[in-house]
């Protein structure tokens, strides 16, 4: 019987898996007591993947989590968002979803880092120019 791919992780790569999935949630209960309803979490699509999905009202959030070992490095994770993906992955969710196509979307980022508060960076990019 063939390995799971799972069963081919490195230490490393599970443990990064297991953090990443940890931060989603605080994030998801973030949101939660901030009044947003999470839709989705690590929502899949052919295009990559999306962390959150949450509503407020009419707006939906598309919500990348990123974690850090420090707050200093919040520029460069910034940075580093793949916003190509993200758009691409947003736009495949609103396809699949043409009640909530003429909703207001936007692109947030979630920061975790120890020590530290959440940062939420609200609007943190714009799908045009995509």
């Amino acid at each position: 019987m063939p390995r799971s791919p799972s069963a081919n992780k490195s230490p490393d790569r599970a443990r990064a898996e297991r953090q990443g999935r940890r931060a989603e949630t605080l994030a998801a209960l973030w949101f939660n007591c901030r009044f947003y309803r999470v839709i989705a979490k690590r929502y899949k699509t052919p295009v990559g993947e999306i962390d959150l999905i949450v509503r407020r009202g009419r707006s939906i959030v598309f919500v990348e989590v990123k974690t850090r070992g420090s707050a200093a490095g919040e520029a460069n994770a910034l940075a580093s968002v793949n916003r190509q993906r993200l758009v691409r992955a947003a736009e495949y969710f609103r396809a699949r979803n043409p009640r909530l196509a003429d909703h207001p979307m936007r692109f947030d980022v979630f920061f975790l880092a120890p020590g530290t508060w959440p940062r939420h960076v609200r609007n943190a990019f714009s799908a045009t120019g995509f």
